[in-house]
């Protein structure tokens, strides 16, 4: 199992509202709802493939809906997002620690099963995600969701 981790990020919001928000995955869909209007045009058309639900994403894609469910949480310290439904096996885990009243530290890390042969060429791809979901992390409403 191959690990590609973000770089930790603060989050401006106590752990509790941050786990209990990152924890339930409808809470997206109230925030995204709320919002739709300033979003792009192709940010739109691709949330309308994003279905959220109290426990699980699904994305539709060209091999079809890979869908990620809550799989394991640690209140309020992680949570794990892993595939019940997608072409290869990963997981994304979400670790949280507090950092004082008001700020908590967050770092995404995204494992997976790479064959080794490809692991060269997608890499890079993968720690460049994780990194980049890590930074979304960080700047999410937490306490407008």
């Amino acid at each position: 199992m191959s690990s590609y981790k973000s770089d930790p990020q603060l989050i401006a919001c106590d752990i509790a509202t941050v786990y209990s928000k990152l924890s339930d995955p409808s809470s997206f869909k109230k925030t995204i709802d709320a919002n739709v209007d300033s979003l792009a045009d192709d940010a739109r058309e691709n949330l309308k493939k994003v279905t959220f639900d109290a426990d699980a994403i699904t994305i539709e894609s060209p091999m079809g809906p890979v869908k990620l469910v809550v799989a394991q949480k640690v209140e309020p310290t992680m949570i794990t997002y892993a595939a019940a439904q997608a072409p290869v096996n990963f997981s994304l885990v979400i670790n949280l620690e507090p950092v004082d009243d008001n700020t908590t530290r967050s770092q995404a890390e995204l494992q997976l099963d790479v064959p080794v042969f490809i692991k060269a060429m997608v890499g890079p791809q993968l720690e460049r995600g994780a990194k980049q979901f890590g930074e979304m992390l960080s700047k999410l409403p937490y306490k407008n969701m």
